[in-house]
């Protein structure tokens, strides 16, 4: 089976529903003007034009997605709020190395569990993190729910706590709200 990221089961995430699950700001809340952030598997960018607003012009935005029409609508959203902070990329999060040792944030929104390859996705990110950077996975409780991502492919806190302490990072595990949980590494 081949899960691409950003279809979220078929339907597409409006602002409202959202925040009825979770506070995105408090998910954002470690990131501080002039911060590098990169958004791995972004979507439509609802993550990356928030970080956009919070880091301002002094900080910078790396998002990338394999789905090139999401890509399309962040640009345009990017350009309609004149945020010339967001370097966008269409391609595989495996494949995805932006900086080295440049990022305060790597984050990933939902989307974990659709990438080939987890193991490289993290070591991606460790080689992009500063040492005082982290590491934020926002992701779906793995418990049976009437929306969402099936069941089956969702990923347990306790499954990524141990592919992040894998890749050399000391894991946090936080409730996110209802269905969400939020896993926060730091490099070792």
């Amino acid at each position: 089976m081949n899960h691409h990221h950003g279809c979220h089961g078929g339907f597409s995430l409006d602002e409202k529903t959202r925040r009825s699950w979770y506070s995105p700001e408090s998910v954002l809340a470690d990131l501080r003007e002039g911060m590098t952030f990169v958004d791995v598997g972004c979507g439509d960018g609802f993550f990356s034009i928030l970080a956009a607003k919070k880091v301002g012009p002094k900080g910078r935005v790396y998002a990338v997605d394999i789905d090139a029409s999401r890509i399309k609508m962040l640009q345009d959203k990017a350009e309609a709020e004149k945020l010339g902070n967001i370097a966008v990329s269409v391609g595989r999060a495996e494949d995805a190395l932006f900086c080295k040792g440049c990022a305060d944030i790597v984050f990933y929104s939902m989307d974990l569990h659709d990438f080939e390859d987890q193991a490289q996705v993290l070591v991606n990110a460790k080689s992009m993190l500063k040492t005082t950077g982290k590491v934020i996975d926002l992701d779906w409780k793995k418990v049976k729910m009437e929306f969402g991502p099936p069941y089956d492919i969702r990923f347990s806190e306790k499954r990524v706590t141990e592919m992040m302490t894998a890749a050399g990072f000391t894991v946090k595990v936080n409730d996110a709200g209802p269905y969400h949980y939020l896993i926060t590494g730091t490099p070792c």
